[in-house]
């Protein structure tokens, strides 16, 4: 006689419908460094700084799908990877139970059929020398092989607010992540954080300039 497990129906906590970045926003945020995007929109919405890129080509813009599973279980991962729709990033929080390979080359290569935009997970991943190869991007904290479970009574969260670091990632959020680190931008003020962001790198430009031409920091920035 099999043991009776009791299941908890994923679309309790699961939200399909979201509100969803523009392919022309996206497309204009994915020739901008993560960096200037942060810098325009304020010094905001910087996720933790041991999230990096699991290859050094590896770069990330789209509309944030947030994910929040159960510590040490990726059965919430591969839901998710279902739930969302070509272009979207999955955000994932782990309940800072990061020494899990949550993410690998099977899900990877689910997440690149599906055609999502890349993964953001504030934990580790496994398989770090097939990934690029794979070419889904993938943004951890780093690799770890310790296995992952599957409770199917664990609760857990698709396209609802989730905390990572001090930034709380919306569902169609902006995510751009790049070799400098991973930004969420509010839905509501991607396009003039956009348009920020281009004013910035042209006064960097103009900056430089000056440098090469002979002038100081000191001088440029007004701190003489």
């Amino acid at each position: 006689m099999s043991e009776h497990i009791d299941r908890f129906d994923p679309r309790e906590t699961t939200q399909l419908d979201i509100r969803r970045l523009s392919p022309a926003l996206v497309e204009a945020a994915r020739q901008l460094p993560s960096a200037t995007l942060h810098e325009a929109a304020g010094k905001v919405g910087a996720l933790p700084a041991a999230i990096k890129p699991a290859a050094p080509s590896f770069r990330v813009c789209g509309s944030a799908v947030p994910v929040h599973a159960p510590g040490g279980d990726n059965l919430w991962l591969h839901r998710a990877i279902y739930a969302a729709a070509p272009g979207d990033v999955l955000v994932v929080s782990v309940a800072d139970a990061y020494e899990y390979g949550y993410w690998g080359e099977v899900m990877s290569t689910a997440a690149l059929v599906r055609q999502l935009g890349g993964l953001v997970i504030d934990a580790c991943v496994r398989d770090g020398g097939l990934l690029e190869g794979i070419g889904f991007p993938v943004f951890a904290r780093g690799l770890a092989i310790q296995g992952t479970g599957k409770d199917f009574g664990a609760r857990g969260w698709i396209n609802a607010p989730t905390r990572m670091g001090g930034v709380t990632v919306h569902p169609g959020d902006l995510i751009v992540g790049d070799e400098d680190g991973v930004v969420c931008i509010p839905h509501t003020s991607v396009e003039t954080v956009i348009a920020a962001s281009h004013a910035r790198e042209t006064a960097e430009a103009d900056q430089l300039r000056r440098l090469k031409a002979g002038e100081t920091t000191l001088a440029i920035f007004g701190w003489e």
